[in-house]
């Protein structure tokens, strides 16, 4: 029996039809361009599932999310391998070399050729380590395929562990609200960390 008044769709299914998409879209497009802080928007849903009353709400938003994440990985490396053939490039190659500082990428080039597609895992798990990776990929021409073999478990295990995070925060919290505001926070802390430990380094250094 369908509930709600005059048979309306419940709370938690309409929640549902407009989140899924909405994360898959968001996840697709923050791969694509990298401003979107896609491991947050993932705990996000996660902390969201967590408290719906389906057992396969946290099944489907990981599959959703590694999904999402493999798809806008696979675009990505497709337009930057584009730009790589070009003699001029192209501006998405150029994108990823502006995100890419050139200590990081040496760094990622060098993993690349010591321990070749498994450097991506690493890639997807440390903030800000996808695109010098990617971008060491694209410059060792590295095949499409092969770079989807690497990429396909390291957007699993990237999944995987933002959920956590979610589901860290939805189990702490007995307010879906105030899971999400946790598990945002916690990302966000996560994924800036690297970047003020670098400013305070090279702050000591100077």
């Amino acid at each position: 029996m369908i509930g709600g008044p005059a048979g309306g769709v419940p709370p938690e299914s309409a929640q549902q039809v407009v989140g899924y998409p909405s994360l898959f879209l968001l996840v697709v497009l923050g791969s694509l361009v990298p401003v979107v802080p896609t491991g947050a928007v993932v705990s996000s849903a996660a902390v969201v599932a967590f408290h719906q009353r389906s057992p396969w709400a946290l099944l489907i938003v990981f599959g959703l999310s590694a999904l999402a994440a493999f798809l806008g990985d696979l675009g990505l490396y497709w337009l930057g391998q584009r730009g790589v053939r070009l003699r001029n490039g192209s501006r998405w190659l150029e994108r990823l070399r502006d995100r890419a500082a050139p200590e990081r990428l040496a760094q990622a080039q060098t993993k690349l050729r010591e321990h070749g597609v498994l450097v991506l895992v690493l890639s997807r798990l440390v903030p800000a380590g996808r695109i010098p990776v990617m971008l060491a990929c694209l410059l060792s021409r590295m095949p499409l395929r092969r770079f989807a073999r690497g990429d396909l478990p390291a957007c699993l295990a990237w999944a995987a562990t933002y959920q956590l995070i979610g589901l860290l925060g939805g189990s702490l919290f007995g307010e879906p609200w105030q899971g999400v505001a946790a598990a945002v926070a916690l990302t966000l802390v996560i994924s800036g960390a690297p970047a003020v430990w670098r400013r305070l380094r090279h702050g000591k250094g100077g």
